[in-house]
């Protein structure tokens, strides 16, 4: 499979909805299971695992707990297994809805309830044992075919998504998913939604909605008719076929979507490359990034910072960080933003113009760029903007300018003008009130 740099695919983590709308949870205490949490959260995220033994069977292993889902007998079940043995083997039997039913593969039961009420004992199948599949993992993705080896990416002349990218690269590779009412929706980069006869459309109308399976660790997105998303000819359209069963032409792999920046310097010039650069990295290609207000200087292996010498070159032979020394770094792969915190996503308040940061959904955001920093818009066109004691809200009519800093591999830190970091705080409500960007003020993007 290609990796292309950083580029891996995403090992899929998910949360387990029950038809009460509860997440499936495996609780610390005594290893137990419940259908209690009506968010998803770290305790109710899972992990889909092959069965070693080559067979169709599954595992599930708690993303909290580190160890497996079981189910005995007598239709008890636990999460307690730290290696998987035979009681720990599930069929995924997909239902038309898009749902699943999970069944013991020793015993042939299946596995429902509410509540503390869980079992694996059921000899029938019932809307108790119905559970909808809700992704875990950051929802901004590259989207890689199986068949044709190509990633999809959004065509503006052409007005349609295809898979004939040899790299994900830009922001035409950017694909988002948006959940809906136990659905998926693929949304491009310009905000748009993918019908499944191939049009882009700017509402999630229900062509445009579609039930996801898996298959071997892959992905397959079927639409209300039954048909799947595929590449079509030579082109590869992204659209639906007539297959009304998954193969290889209708697979998919999700990777992950890093950030794509470009640098300018001091001269108001692009940083650029004369020709193409090959190999592996090692130390002389790594770079310490110094966050200096609204620019950035860059700390080579040999301690010294990256100067833009008189005649443009670039050259790490300075012993101090000035104007030479400093760069504007601009994002240009994220014309939306979803961002998730360590207690959840980032969303609307309900009745008011603030932000949670515990939900279990996301909303979509907007960035502009400007000279160094981001403004964010949200629901109706809001600004994003700091009130009162750290409070951050979405409905302002003037733009508030935030720095985002990168700090960690697949997160950042955004600092407000009063120069505190947005973070989530206990209250569950986003505030500009964290003197360093650790912890929950750092953000997947």
């Amino acid at each position: 499979m290609p990796t292309n740099g950083l580029h891996q695919v995403l090992k899929i983590q998910f949360g387990l909805v029950n038809d009460t709308g509860r997440y499936l949870t495996a609780e610390s205490f005594g290893f137990k299971v419940n259908a209690s949490a009506p968010s998803l959260k770290r305790k109710q995220t899972w992990v889909l695992e092959p069965d070693p033994g080559q067979g169709t069977a599954v595992l599930l292993r708690s993303s909290h707990l580190g160890r497996y889902l079981s189910a005995e007998e007598d239709g008890r079940v636990a999460c307690e297994a730290e290696q998987p043995g035979r009681d720990c083997r599930f069929l995924v039997l997909p239902q038309p809805d898009g749902r699943w039913v999970l069944r013991s593969e020793p015993h042939g039961r299946f596995f429902g309830g509410t509540e503390d009420q869980l079992s694996c004992f059921a000899t029938a199948v019932s809307p108790a044992e119905l559970w909808t599949v809700h992704l875990a993992i950051h929802p901004q993705a590259h989207l890689l075919s199986v068949s044709r080896r190509r990633y999809v990416h959004l065509c503006p002349r052409e007005d349609e998504m295809a898979a004939d990218g040899d790299k994900p690269w830009g922001v035409d590779a950017l694909l988002t998913l948006i959940f809906r009412s136990r659905r998926y929706c693929l949304k491009s980069c310009d905000s748009r939604y993918l019908r499944s006869d191939g049009r882009l459309v700017w509402e999630p109308e229900p062509h445009a909605c579609y039930t996801l399976e898996f298959k071997a660790g892959k992905l397959a997105f079927k639409d209300c008719d039954g048909r799947y998303l595929a590449p079509m000819g030579p082109a590869g359209t992204l659209k639906a076929g007539r297959n009304t069963r998954p193969g290889k032409d209708e697979l998919f792999d999700l990777e992950e979507s890093h950030p794509q920046v470009v640098l300018v310097a001091a001269n108001h010039r692009y940083v650029s490359v004369r020709q193409e650069v090959g190999g592996l990295s090692s130390a002389n290609t790594m770079f310490e990034m110094e966050w200096r207000g609204r620019r950035v200087a860059l700390k080579a292996s040999n301690g010294r910072y990256v100067c833009m010498k008189k005649n443009g070159q670039l050259a790490a032979i300075s012993d101090f960080a000035g104007k030479d020394e400093e760069f504007t770094l601009k994002l240009i792969n994220r014309p939306i933003l979803v961002l998730r915190g360590l207690d959840g996503f980032v969303c609307h308040h309900r009745g008011s113009n603030q932000l949670d940061t515990n939900r279990s959904v996301y909303d979509v955001f907007h960035l502009s760029f400007s000279d160094g920093a981001y403004q964010i818009r949200g629901r109706d066109g809001g600004f994003w903007y700091t009130g009162s004691h750290g409070s951050v809200c979405s409905d302002g009519e003037r733009a508030e300018d935030f720095v985002f800093e990168f700090r960690e591999l697949g997160r950042l830190a955004i600092r407000a003008r009063s120069g505190k970091y947005l973070r989530g705080g206990a209250s569950g409500l986003l505030r500009a009130d964290a003197d360093a960007p650790v912890g929950t003020a750092l953000w997947e993007y």
